[in-house]
């Protein structure tokens, strides 16, 4: 079993934050609910993947607080946590201004690498 000790371990909610921002998986879900609240069962229908591990991905979502499940009868309503980024923002800021340009150039050199999808 592979762990990965930034998202099981924590130190600081900010190694939370970044761990769960480095999947692809979980940056397309943070974008799904910017525009919208849904169910874990909409938001797995977006996914060729098994709802368990859509949950799985919502539950490091929701332990690095970017993320809130509320229960509804019998499901789960997703909602991005409002300022969830706030401390990670600031963080990025303290180095200055990145266009998104550059932030595109980077993850391009790590996919290229195979390094874009630690989870």
């Amino acid at each position: 079993m592979i762990v990965n000790n930034m998202v099981d371990n924590p130190k600081n909610p900010l190694d939370l934050a970044f761990a769960a921002l480095g999947d692809q998986t979980r940056r397309a879900i943070l974008s799904q609910l910017l525009k919208q609240d849904l169910t874990v069962k909409q938001v797995a229908q977006t996914y060729e993947m098994s709802l368990a591990a859509v949950s799985k991905h919502l539950q490091v979502l929701s332990r690095a607080g970017l993320v809130r499940q509320i229960k509804q009868g019998r499901e789960k309503i997703c909602q991005l946590e409002p300022n969830a980024l706030r401390a990670a923002s600031l963080w990025m800021e303290s180095f200055g201004f990145f266009p998104a340009e550059y932030l595109d150039d980077v993850e391009d050199q790590l996919d290229a690498l195979g390094l874009s999808q630690v989870s």
